[in-house]
């Protein structure tokens, strides 16, 4: 029992360290994180942080994982309640949007910020990166796949050249919510995917008229 409530323990300081990482990495990259500053955050001892991680590098892989994860958990699961097609693409951008609004990272995206940061730095943080960027786009891909099939989009539509529609103004929401305000900017990115799945779509009544 002891055993068992000490590695509990341990997952538990664990999770809240890294929820702590990729609130602060949001903000500041991940090159940002300082043992000493999350150590203050989450009340663990600098030598707590060597029970987890043997070095920065594993620090910051594991934040990308809990990020990704995090993603998963407000963006996508909600997402698969809506019936597939082109009714759940929509729905796909839309719960983005409210990750955004809700201000569930105070940087708004932690991915818009470290793929920004790690782009051009070889290594495995920035393949862990890539892979998880690679995974959202194929996901959003997929659905549109699904409507094209469906019927719910028109038959020629390109899945792959619309789903970087959708994420390009999903990521262009980031920027201008933090630099200009965040509720226009979001309704200015909602609004621009619907208006374009409306254009595409046989049966425009399937989706909100604005």
């Amino acid at each position: 029992m002891t055993q068992d409530g000490r590695r509990l323990r341990g997952l538990r300081s664990r999770e809240a360290i890294l929820e702590q990482a990729v609130a602060l990495a949001s903000v500041e990259g991940l090159d940002g994180l300082s043992l000493g500053r999350l150590a203050a955050a989450t009340g663990t001892s600098k030598s707590g942080f060597f029970a987890h991680w043997r070095d920065k590098e594993q620090l910051q892989l594991d934040a990308v994982e809990w990020a990704a994860r995090q993603w998963t958990e407000h963006v996508v699961v909600p997402t698969l309640r809506a019936p597939a097609g082109v009714r759940r693409v929509f729905a796909l951008h839309e719960a983005r949007l409210r990750f955004y609004e809700d201000g569930v990272l105070p940087g708004g995206c932690f991915f818009f910020t470290v793929q920004a940061e790690f782009d051009d730095r070889p290594g495995a943080v920035r393949d862990r990166v890539a892979r998880a960027m690679g995974e959202w786009l194929g996901f959003v891909r997929h659905q549109v796949e699904q409507a094209v099939a469906l019927g719910e989009l028109a038959g020629d539509v390109d899945p792959a050249q619309l789903a970087y529609e959708i994420d390009a103004l999903g990521e262009m929401a980031v920027v201008h919510s933090r630099l200009h305000g965040g509720e226009l900017s979001l309704l200015h990115a909602r609004r621009a995917v619907l208006q374009r799945l409306r254009a595409l779509c046989p049966d425009p009544a399937l989706l909100p008229e604005d």
